[in-house]
């Protein structure tokens, strides 16, 4: 990891280009009608320059795919994980009947830069103009932007649980726009530093941390994705079956883990060892694999290795609960933590 770059994340402004993602544009007169029965959050209330995040289910309530939507005045934008963009066209374009709607690739014609940190914002006055007005604009709030006299647009996406940006632009203007960014004085931030702070912010990413086999309300996205007084929508049932007749008592639940001695939490030694991998297996009271590993880090701002887990229940809702994580060099103790691991800055507030 780039210590420069983990740093800006955390006080200045950095920026990277995400090759994982992939973009989808939903036009026609019924789009957001069409987009309302098949997603989770509350996609008719959108006007052109606002958004939000949602999820995709299968009928059985798993998740198909996350994103993040961009109403336009013809179109809505939506932004997902690239390894799930070509299902969504296939099976949204089968689903079309007499519908005025009309199902777009933007990907091949589409550039990314994300710029995250509590000095993004003037960064990016710096180097576009002031597409918010000089402030930080609010969660899911986009307009037309420009670098050197290229368009662009400017979305507030806080996908590191962290203030952010995501600049959206023809591949023509990419290197430009980079070069404007750095010149505003944003570090460019490697993938590692990028992981850090989202696994220290506590926010799950698709496919890592949530894949097929995950209900929203396990990975504890449901606020952020769920709209529960909207109407149906693909795998409403089995959401609702949980919250209602459940009371919301899922078998499993993405919990944080910070690895560690009592003793080295304490005396603020950092954990020894490697780090778990995807998929490790975690052990409490008596039971070797009561859960898994998502994703791992060694944070810099807590000293220690750090991991997102899916645990019991009971376990995952039980702050200080000991429990041990298997790693290359035997189990290692651990204890549930709250998340976020690392709180927020309060700058600039949306």
């Amino acid at each position: 990891m780039q210590p420069n770059g983990y740093s800006a994340l955390r006080t200045a402004a950095a920026w990277r280009t995400p090759a994982d993602r992939g973009w989808i544009a939903v036009g026609g007169a019924d789009r957001g009608r069409f987009l309302q029965g098949l997603l989770t959050n509350d996609v008719e209330r959108l006007t052109p320059g606002s958004g939000c995040y949602a999820a995709y289910l299968t009928p059985q309530g798993r998740m198909i795919a996350d994103m993040h939507l961009l109403a336009e005045a013809d179109r809505i934008v939506v932004d997902l994980h690239r390894s799930v963009k070509d299902r969504l066209l296939e099976r949204w374009d089968d689903l079309i009947f007499t519908e005025d709607v009309q199902v777009t690739d933007l990907t091949p014609d589409t550039v990314a830069l994300d710029l995250c940190g509590p000095g993004a914002c003037p960064a990016l006055v710096r180097a576009a103009g002031a597409p918010g007005g000089g402030s930080a604009m609010t969660l899911y709030q986009h307009r037309a932007a420009a670098i050197a006299s290229h368009p662009l647009t400017v979305a507030r996406i806080d996908e590191l649980g962290i203030e952010g940006y995501r600049l959206l632009m023809t591949p023509d203007v990419a290197d430009e726009s980079r070069r404007a960014l750095a010149e505003a004085g944003a570090v460019e931030a490697d993938a590692a530093a990028w992981e850090t702070v989202r696994i220290e912010s506590g926010r799950p990413a698709f496919p890592i941390d949530m894949d097929g086999d995950t209900i929203p309300l396990e990975a504890g996205i449901a606020d952020r994705a769920i709209d529960f007084d909207k109407g149906c929508y693909v795998g409403q049932e089995v959401i609702i079956r949980v919250l209602h007749r459940g009371q919301g008592r899922i078998a499993r639940k993405l919990a944080g883990l910070t690895l560690g001695s009592a003793g080295e939490r304490a005396g603020g030694r950092a954990a020894a060892g490697s780090l778990p991998a995807p998929g490790a297996a975690v052990s409490h009271d008596g039971n070797p694999h009561a859960g898994r590993v998502t994703s791992a880090v060694h944070s810099p701002a807590l000293g220690r290795p750090i991991a997102l887990a899916y645990l019991p229940r009971t376990v995952a809702e039980a702050p200080g609960t000991d429990v041990a994580v298997v790693t290359d060099h035997g189990e290692a103790p651990a204890v549930v933590t709250p998340l976020p691991f690392v709180q927020p800055p309060v700058v600039n507030p949306a």
